[in-house]
């Protein structure tokens, strides 16, 4: 069953928090970043993004970018623009986009449930980023960063946590530039604290990450690479966990840098093998239903479908649209074995829209998008518990949580 505990968050006071609250790392680049600061020396940014406090060029992953997140963390606690709880606590946190409402709850998880499987996973990581977050936390003596997992409903914790909402007044509750709504409860009483606590030793058997498994990993990384000398606080890492019925998941979408060789006509040629293959001309393409695709190339969009027979419509990873197109686009005909190392595939999150892909398309940068069907998250579900894991970046998630609010300190 999942062990979830309280604990005492650094966050900040309560009117500097919508300035704090940034978005996530891992979706903005560093020019983003810096844009995004401007005018702002209290965004988590300076904190989770510190290159942009740095000289422009300076490699992501050279020692002194840690050293100035930790130099910023501490500037913010000495300013007391964050504080830390004096007591162990756990949070509620709404977010709204569009008029769609999810609620979750913020604890820690354990490092052992997620090395034993309660925690499931359905990616691999890469390298590079792992050893980007292990550098950040260790450096930090911080988890700044919050993994998103979900479960199944469980009846008991959403009428405690509907209670806690109506009861309390929240601690924060603003609304950020790009119009969704965060508010955050704080659940400090020893009686909740522990009713909450027992429902997920009793009733919670899993939990599964929807989104954050490099911080996850890297979480539990930190925690064995300091041995016994970890603080007990190592032993769990960030988590806010949201039931499953509240979640949607978005497209996530791909972009490629060259053509394998093929000139477009070829290409177009060697898909009819397995899709049927229409041409929507200047009208982007965004997929109605499962193993369908839209494709953008030399400037046409297409409508790819494949042909029944052409994947195994039973199995929990073949039948995904992000494996239809792995194998019999990426890998058949561009030679794209492996898209968690193949630096000639990136990914476009969902929320960008079908011009970020046909931007750098037309660009030059890239020379060819997909734009896919979201997953589900009983398809999601479905691999987890198959003990299997999806291609990466399979699935986006929104409205995304804000860095900042709720830290777990590791010191």
């Amino acid at each position: 069953m999942a062990i979830i505990l309280p604990f005492k968050a650094l966050r900040p006071q309560a009117q500097f928090a919508k300035q704090v609250a940034s978005r996530p790392y891992d979706v903005l680049n560093s020019k983003e970043a810096k844009a995004e600061v401007r005018g702002n020396p209290f965004s988590f940014l300076h904190i989770t993004k510190p290159e942009i406090d740095l000289p422009d060029g300076i490699d992501l992953y050279d020692d002194a970018v840690y050293e100035k997140a930790k130099e910023n963390l501490q500037a913010f606690m000495q300013r007391d623009v964050l504080f830390q709880e004096n007591k162990q606590c756990y949070y509620i946190y709404r977010l709204i986009m569009n008029g769609h409402s999810q609620t979750g709850l913020v604890s820690t998880s354990s490092v052992k449930d997620y090395e034993n499987d309660i925690i499931k996973k359905h990616e691999f990581t890469r390298p590079e980023k792992e050893e980007d977050r292990i550098k950040h936390m260790k450096v930090c003596g911080a988890q700044t960063g919050n993994v998103f997992l979900a479960y199944r409903d469980v009846d008991d914790l959403n009428h405690l946590v509907e209670k806690c909402q109506a009861d309390k007044s929240p601690i924060y509750d603003f609304i950020t530039d790009d119009e969704i709504q965060h508010t955050v409860w704080i659940i400090n009483e020893d009686a909740a604290i522990k009713t909450i606590s027992d429902i997920f030793q009793q009733q919670v058997p899993c939990t599964y990450i929807a989104d954050g498994h490099h911080r996850a990993a890297s979480a539990a990384k930190v925690k064995n690479a300091w041995g016994k000398e970890a603080p007990e606080s190592a032993g769990y890492f960030l988590t806010t966990l949201f039931p499953a019925s509240q979640l949607r998941i978005m497209d996530y979408n791909r972009v490629v840098k060259d053509l394998n060789g093929h000139t477009a006509e070829a290409f177009l040629h060697k898909l009819s093998e397995d899709f049927i293959v229409k041409e929507e001309g200047k009208t982007p393409v965004k997929p109605e239903s499962p193993h369908s695709f839209g494709m953008y190339l030399a400037g046409k969009w297409y409508l790819l479908t494949a042909i029944a027979g052409k994947f195994d419509d039973n199995h929990p990873i073949a039948s995904l649209d992000v494996s239809i197109l792995s194998r019999l686009i990426l890998e058949k005909h561009l030679n794209i074995m492996d898209q968690r190392t193949d630096k000639r595939i990136d990914f476009v999150g969902g929320i960008r829209g079908l011009g970020a892909l046909q931007k750098q398309v037309d660009s030059e940068e890239m020379q060819l998008a997909f734009s896919l069907y979201p997953v589900t998250m009983e398809q999601l579900f479905a691999v987890a518990d198959s003990g299997e894991v999806m291609p990466p970046k399979s699935t986006w998630f929104e409205p995304k949580l804000r860095d900042g609010l709720l830290t777990h300190m590791l010191s």
